[in-house]
């Protein structure tokens, strides 16, 4: 992978990211009365975009690698 291809992936999980970020804390996580469930909701939010960023950079992964032994 070359540069501009990790660019072009980054700034497309960026935007995966926020968009998860954006529609967990707008629809499912309820708006924080203080600082700390802010935070919290943050932190859960933060964590559901990162761990389904992982799973589709896995998924990427593996089927590259597939397409590359055939």
């Amino acid at each position: 992978m070359d540069f501009k291809e990790a660019l072009k992936s980054g700034i497309i999980g960026g935007c995966i990211g926020g968009i998860i970020s954006f529609v967990l804390n707008f629809t499912i996580i309820p708006v924080p009365t203080d600082v700390i469930a802010n935070a919290i909701g943050n932190g859960i939010s933060g964590f559901m975009s990162g761990l389904i960023a992982g799973f589709m950079g896995l998924i990427v992964y593996m089927k590259q690698q597939a397409n590359a032994k055939t």
